[in-house]
């Protein structure tokens, strides 16, 4: 897709994400999409890594598959614009958190570890307030990537087929790409997957965030080569690292999912996170979100522009 179709599709559909926020989750794509899976998987699974794979290959061309048929009926803008304001959950994700935070502040510990596993798969039981804030600007970070960074990438390279093929690959992950008896083996491809259509937003993140916050470049660079290996994700950790140097603080560590604990290193030298610390991550992300939309904007005219030159120097 030409820059300048790109740019203002991809810019409308941050910005719908922004004003509309998510639909209801009754008519919610992404919501019809993961009980469709789920359905699949009764039908499919076996414990073996043979019966995941198809179960991912049928999820991803499937979304794929929808987005090629919008194109066709919307036209490549239209399209993009719809999937990128789909996959994107920015808003969703900002009001989560800052929710969280907001019970905090004002010592509503219980409150806050009700709310928790809106965001995270991790136990709330027992977490203090810093570890339930830590947890909290940790899934901001790892969703900047996942929800905003990463759907942005894949319009910009394939339009609308490869950001609902992206977003199947997130939603698969969540839905069975986790360590557990039952899915170890079948949800295999679809954490692979994961992984591979992440890196390279992830780190494009990350580069977003040194450029946000110049004054902490080189400890953001500092951090995200020495820490960033510690995380079990290639990419959680790149980005988490970026974030944890970006607002001066300490995350990673230990964390509990079911009965599993989880180490995830030290991210950071900074002091322990906070409650205020959410909303500044959410800031940054919301920062994030606007440099990319302006950036669409921006490419489009510019591409524009130098149309409009070559044919005025050809007259």
């Amino acid at each position: 897709m030409p820059c300048r179709t790109a740019g203002p599709s991809i810019a409308w559909g941050l910005i719908v994400d922004r004003f509309a926020g998510e639909p209801p989750l009754a008519i919610h794509p992404v919501a019809r999409f993961g009980q469709a899976m789920v359905r699949l998987e009764r039908r499919i699974y076996r414990d073996d890594r043979l019966n995941g794979s198809v179960y991912c290959v049928v999820g991803v061309g499937t979304a794929a598959a929808v987005g090629m048929v919008a194109r066709r009926l919307l036209g490549a803008a239209p399209a993009t614009a719809l999937a990128t304001s789909i996959a994107v959950a920015g808003r969703m994700l900002g009001r989560e958190a800052n929710a969280i935070g907001e019970l905090l502040l004002v010592g509503d510990l219980d409150g806050a570890r009700v709310r928790l596993p809106s965001l995270v798969g991790r136990s709330p039981t027992g977490l203090t307030e810093s570890e339930i804030s830590r947890a909290v600007v940790e899934s901001v970070a790892e969703n900047c990537v996942d929800a905003v960074v990463a759907p942005v990438f894949w319009a910009l390279v394939g339009g609308a087929p490869l950001v609902l093929a992206h977003r199947a690959v997130n939603t698969l992950d969540a839905m069975v790409g986790h360590h557990s008896p039952r899915y170890e083996r079948f949800g295999w491809a679809s954490a692979r997957l994961d992984d591979v259509a992440n890196f390279m937003p992830a780190r494009l993140a990350a580069m977003l965030v040194v450029a946000l916050n110049p004054r902490s470049a080189r400890a953001v660079a500092t951090v995200v080569r020495r820490d960033a290996h510690q995380h079990p994700s290639p990419n959680g950790g790149v980005i988490e690292s970026a974030f944890a140097a970006a607002l001066g603080i300490r995350l990673g560590g230990d964390n509990r999912y079911g009965g599993v604990v989880e180490s995830r290193g030290v991210l950071g030298d900074g002091r322990p996170a906070g409650p205020a610390d959410i909303g500044r991550a959410v800031q940054l992300l919301d920062r994030i979100t606007l440099g990319l939309a302006t950036a669409g904007v921006m490419a489009s005219m510019a591409s524009v522009a130098s149309v409009v030159t070559r044919r005025r120097g050809l007259a």
